[in-house]
Order: C-alpha cells, then structure tokens, then sequence
C-alpha cells in the first residue's frame, strides 16, 4: 500500500470525496446473507438439532466411546491424499505463516492422524463436528457445503469382526431411537470388490476410479454407470459387462455362500478373505437379531481410498411422510468401514493400528425430522424455562431479583422481565406464547402476608404458598409434570 504522503493530489480529491459521501439509506442497503451451501440455525431448530445430537451421542456413551475433538484444519499435504477424486472437493485455505493447510474433509482423517501423532495403539472415540465440501449444494437434500459429522470409531488389533458388527449395531439403534421410519443397511467389502475388479480383467491402476463409478449406483442405473466406466474412464466394454454380473447382485448370508462357489470369484485370494468375514459377521449380526435390517449388496462401493475391508451404508426405505405422499429423497443417513492402513500413512515408522468407524448423517436426518414437524404442525419450545417470576405493581424489582436469585440457586430454569415496572398481562402472554408452565406473582399483599403466588399457565388457577416453601413447592410441581 502506497505511504500517504506518496498519494497525487488528484488520489487525494477522489479518496475525501467518497469518505465524505453519506452513507446509503436503511432501504437502499441490502442485508447481506450466509455463503451458499452454509445454513443459520434459529433456536427452534436447535431444539431439535440438540434432541437428534442426544440420541446419537448418548448411544456412542451407551457403547464406551470417549469424547475427541480436532482442529478445524489440517496440513493440507495430509488431506489431499486420502479422498481420491473427492480430494478436488477440500477447501484449501491461504497460506498463513509457511504452512498450507486445508478444512478438513471428514472426521476420519484427523482421528488416524492424532492416533499417529500420540502413538496410540487402542481407542474407541466419538466425535461431533464440523467438516466442509466445496460442492454444488442441494440443500433440498439436505445437502452443504458445511455440515456436522457425528462419527464413532474403534481402533485396535481385535479378533475380526467383533467391532464391525458393533458399528452395525450402533446404527441399527440410532436409526431406531430416532424413530425415522424403516431403513436398511448395505454391505459389502473392499476385498470382495477389489477382487470382483481383477477377476472381470480391470487393470489394477483403474481399481479407485472404477470403484467411485460403481459407487454410484444409488442415483443412477447401471446402463449410465457402464456408460461412465467405458467412455470417460477407458474400460473395455466386456469388462464393464463382466462387473455388471456382479454389482447388480444382492441378498444375505446365502448370497456369499453362492459367491463362495463362483468358478472366478472364488480363484481370487483377497475376495475370499472377504467373503470369509463376512459370513462372520452375519454370525454376529444374526446374536445381535439385527439381521433383517442389512443386505449383502455387492454395488455397494464407498467411494474414499481409505477404505480396506467391511464397509456399509444405511438408506431410508420410506421417509415419516404420509404413505400418499412423495418420499424424501435424502441419500444415505449412516455410513462407514474399515480403514486399516490409513494411521500407518501418518506414522513416520509406518505402524498399523486397524480402524472401524461409522458416521451418521446428521443433516440429512434433521432435514427430515424438520419436514415431519412441518407436516404434524408441532410447536417447539425454544427455551426450557420453568418458571416465569412477575408482579403486578410498580417498584417490585428488588423483590423479584431476590426472589429469581432462589430460584437459580436451587437449579431451577426461571426468567423475569428486564423492566422495573412491567405490566401484568403482557407478562401473562408471554408465558403463554412461549409455553412457560409456572409463574411466581409477588405483590403488595403477597409481601404484606410473607407468601408468593404460584400460578399455573395451563389452568390459570392460583395458589398462594409461604415464602420459604416457594423453592419446595416449585420442584414438587416440577417433578409431578
């Protein structure tokens, strides 16, 4: 920037004329709003939001999670090498300071990150956080471009299977717990995938690329997907036909029992091991009594690198909507795997820690659990106020301070108006309007007697009590509710 005095005269005339400018009228100025694919939460959202974000952290506690938390942002170089075509995706940040750091993309990254710095060899953690993808948002899907992740991992050398089954689990539970309507949960297994690739004759460096076309077999027919491979990532059209037998395949244990005894499937040493794990798993989902919620489905892909063995993605079957109307589409709503190798890319010895996690979709459930509020018109308290404390004469603030003071100190959630002289039946409404249950009324006579009011909202009966037996009273009430 030049030094002031080092400004012409003419730079000078044009900088005073527009600093002296007055400033544009209130209805001339635009409110400037949030960046696309970024979202303002009002507090009856957060209402809900809290209550979906209870659920699921309360059953990652329920399974012995601890709480982690991460950096916003990463190096980048740590980023950029995990997310395969995704990796276009992470917002990079200028370089502040001599490092180039990115957000993070998810919360997977950092956690095998941390296990490498700390050198930590066991861990089962929970994590509630922010990440950010610079895509084309479509918010009508609940979709953004910054978001929450709820994820829980279990990281250690254990017998396979155990802590997969457990992450299977974990979603079966929140899914149910948050009451969304029937839902069903795809696996399958990278091996099995990788294997599925060599056997058919794709070329081991088109593995990945192959992997992200099939991965998106969800949102488009397998004619598009085939389309994909063959034009724009150079597969032979009769190897693509050859996946096709494949990755149009799903069913249950009886489905790897077939593939067990496919002539090429069963040559390949990686798909084996996989189908092998996972008719051990079924084992265990069959003790868990929840398998009818998931399906051995072999286009099931997981698009991230990371990803080394089990993986598994939970999609709604029907939305809470009404049965006539049109369903939500959201996309998946819980997903993961196993990543087993990606701590070692941190470690500078290369040490393996094998992982397994889930991460729950937290957007796209709010999303609709919001629209079935909207359809059901339910009211949502935004705060958690018990009590209200009023007066109906002027000069009362002290006794009211005194009286709220009480409250606070026995726990109890209370609020009073920011007046000296508030008028009664606006105290009244607001109360009604936010749906406050109690109120505490003092007065002159009250005063005059040593007792308060209590008064019920819902009713509008009244019931005087002594002074020292308000805070008793009220957690009777309280607890009787």
């Amino acid at each position: 920037m030049p030094q002031l005095g080092l400004l012409p005269k003419r730079a000078w005339a044009a900088l005073f004329s527009q600093l002296l400018r007055p400033p544009p009228s209130a209805c001339t100025q635009a409110v400037r709003g949030h960046s696309q694919g970024t979202r303002d939460f009002s507090p009856q959202q957060m209402v809900v939001r809290e209550k979906i974000l209870d659920v699921v952290v309360s059953c990652f506690k329920r399974h012995g999670a601890q709480g982690l938390d991460t950096p916003a942002f990463e190096l980048k170089e740590m980023l950029t090498e995990n997310y395969g075509e995704n990796s276009g995706l992470i917002y990079d940040l200028k370089d502040q300071g001599g490092e180039l750091l990115s957000l993070r993309y998810d919360l997977t990254v950092p956690f095998a990150r941390y296990l490498a710095m700390n050198k930590l060899k066991k861990m089962k953690r929970y994590h509630v956080g922010k990440v950010w993808r610079r895509e084309s948002p479509a918010i009508v899907q609940g979709r953004y471009r910054e978001f929450c992740q709820c994820d829980f991992d279990i990281a250690g050398q254990f017998d396979p299977m155990i802590p997969d089954a457990e992450c299977l689990k974990i979603i079966c539970e929140i899914l149910s717990g948050l009451q969304l309507g029937n839902f069903l949960i795809k696996v399958n297994d990278r091996r099995i995938i990788d294997g599925v690739f060599a056997v058919c004759g794709v070329p081991e460096s088109k593995f990945r690329v192959i992997c992200s076309s099939i991965d998106k077999l969800d949102k488009m027919p397998w004619t598009d997907v085939r389309h994909e491979m063959v034009t724009k990532k150079g597969l032979a059209p009769e190897v693509a036909d050859r996946i096709g037998d494949y990755v149009q395949c799903h069913g249950g244990v009886s489905l790897v029992e077939q593939l067990f005894q496919d002539p090429r499937l069963s040559q390949n040493k990686q798909a084996l091991e996989g189908l092998r794990d996972l008719k051990l798993l079924f084992e265990y989902l069959t003790l868990f009594g929840i398998t009818d919620k998931i399906s051995f489905d072999l286009s099931l892909a997981r698009g991230l690198d990371y990803y080394t063995g089990v993986i598994y993605e939970a999609v709604l079957l029907q939305t809470p909507a009404q049965a006539e109307e049109e369903p939500l589409n959201v996309g998946s709503v819980a997903a993961g795997g196993r990543y087993d190798e990606l701590v070692a890319m941190f470690d500078p010895k290369g040490h393996k820690v094998p992982c397994v996690g889930l991460s729950i979709g937290v957007e796209r459930i709010f999303y609709i659990v919001e629209q079935r509020m909207k359809a059901l018109g339910e009211k949502i308290r935004a705060t958690e106020t018990q009590v209200f404390v009023a007066t109906p004469q002027k000069n009362f603030l002290q006794e009211r301070l005194k009286l709220i003071a009480e409250l606070w100190d026995a726990g109890i959630k209370a609020e009073m108006p920011y007046k000296n002289n508030p008028k009664l039946l606006s105290q009244l409404h607001y109360c009604e309007n936010t749906g406050i249950p109690l109120v505490v009324i003092i007065g002159e006579q009250e005063l005059k007697e040593g007792v308060v009011k209590i008064r019920s909202v819902a009713s509008r009966g009244e019931v005087a009590v002594k002074r020292e037996d308000l805070v008793t009273e009220i957690q009777k009430r309280l607890s009787e509710s």
